[in-house]
């Protein structure tokens, strides 16, 4: 018994089956498998398009002291009643960088910079790159807020331009998927 399973086993093998038929290899037919391809790269592209969304910037101005900045940010507050969002985040001298506390509960970022993604009527300091790409990597924005359609953006820009005659929008598309 054990040399009939044994011979069956090496007839198979071998590429014939014990009617003595031979067994031939079949490939699938590679269009599917090119379309198959060509649609996960289709959903990839998706699912990364849906980790972006187009949103319109209200700076107030930019510059590289943010002491100067900061002052700025304090005085619009003071004169519109716009509320300032820090996102516990201040300027660490040492690391010559907007950051998280070293403390902070965030592993990832505790210590280092992460950027207001969202929209939001708040003023804050941020780095202006990564809103527009082309921007220097120390420049830094005074963000009067973040709006998702242009109408309001504009709308506010409107009212921010009295205060803050270097005032503009830059409509950008954000990375809004996780971060962690």
């Amino acid at each position: 018994m054990r040399h009939t399973i044994f011979f069956l086993l090496l007839l198979t093998a071998c590429g014939t089956t014990p009617t003595g038929t031979t067994i031939t290899d079949t490939f699938p037919d590679t269009t599917n498998i090119k379309t198959a391809a060509q649609n996960d790269t289709t959903n990839a592209d998706s699912d990364a398009e849906s980790n972006y969304a187009t949103y319109f910037v209200l700076i107030a101005d930019t510059g590289i002291s943010y002491s100067t900045l900061h002052r700025q940010m304090f005085s619009l507050n003071k004169d519109l009643s716009i509320p300032i969002d820090t996102m516990d985040r201040y300027y660490n001298k040492t690391k010559d960088l907007i950051a998280l506390p070293d403390t902070s509960d965030d592993e990832i970022y505790a210590g280092d910079y992460f950027p207001r993604r969202f929209p939001s009527e708040h003023l804050s300091l941020e780095y202006l790159n990564f809103y527009k790409k082309e921007a220097g990597n120390k420049t830094i924005a005074l963000v009067a807020g973040i709006y998702e359609r242009e109408k309001s953006a504009d709308s506010a820009l409107a009212v921010l331009r009295p205060s803050a005659t270097k005032a503009f929008t830059i409509k950008t598309d954000i990375y809004i998927g996780c971060m962690h």
